[in-house]
């Protein structure tokens, strides 16, 4: 099924949706969850999509939140550090490209250096407004970092569509007001808008007040 949607702006995820780093995000962070005997399922439940000690607060919830802040700011270290394996989302350079004419940012639960660091990796470029964990109180699920990047384009929420392929990311996409598009073959199950298998399966082009954005939902899977 393929659907056209009229949009003004963009706001793209990084990890998972422009960015394939699973390999090093489920490397590490179960690393970090082995000392504590925590589930591997469990741990890779939560922490895609989230701010690291948000997802230390949800798989530790006994522990003082202050540890959970060193700790993250270690790990964000550690996976600036480690980008084998990183690479671009299928489809990834040829979309931001189709947006350069037209207003886009980043939103990603990563912190500068981590989403500079993955993006050279993966050869992409990163937009002129990023929206990073620096620049929020709240990371997702909350739509914070959304509603901020709309604002800062000067564009109402209801006109942008977001870009996600984690349950956290859709859920704050969703709960900004927006049409979320979800990328990769997890994402129809969380219940986007619109979903696709990868982002050679999307189109854009321009009119006379924005542009249009065309899906081709045939490859992705099934919502469950």
């Amino acid at each position: 099924m393929t659907t056209t949607i009229r949009a003004r702006a963009v706001l793209l995820d990084m990890d998972g949706t422009l960015v394939d780093s699973t390999a090093v995000v489920e490397r590490l962070w179960l690393q970090w969850a082995k000392p504590h005997g925590i589930d591997p399922e469990r741990v890779l439940s939560v922490v895609h999509g989230r701010q690291g000690h948000q997802s230390m607060a949800i798989l530790l919830p006994e522990r003082d939140h202050a540890i959970n802040l060193l700790e993250n700011q270690q790990m964000l270290e550690r996976e600036t550090g480690d980008v084998e394996g990183v690479v671009a989302i299928g489809g990834a350079q040829r979309l931001l490209e189709a947006l350069q004419p037209h207003p886009h940012a980043i939103v990603t639960s990563a912190d500068v250096a981590l989403m500079t660091a993955r993006m050279d990796a993966a050869g992409l470029t990163v937009p002129a407004l990023a929206v990073t964990a620096e620049s929020v109180t709240a990371s997702k699920p909350h739509p914070e970092g959304f509603l901020k990047a709309a604002a800062s384009l000067q564009v109402d929420p209801a006109d942008c569509v977001v870009f996600e392929d984690s349950p956290a990311g859709i859920e704050a996409g969703l709960a900004a007001g927006m049409v979320v598009i979800g990328v990769g073959p997890h994402a129809a199950a969380n219940a986007p808008t619109h979903a696709v298998a990868d982002l050679t399966h999307v189109s854009i082009v321009g009119t006379d007040d924005g542009f249009e954005i065309t899906v081709d939902e045939s490859e992705a899977v099934t919502r469950g």
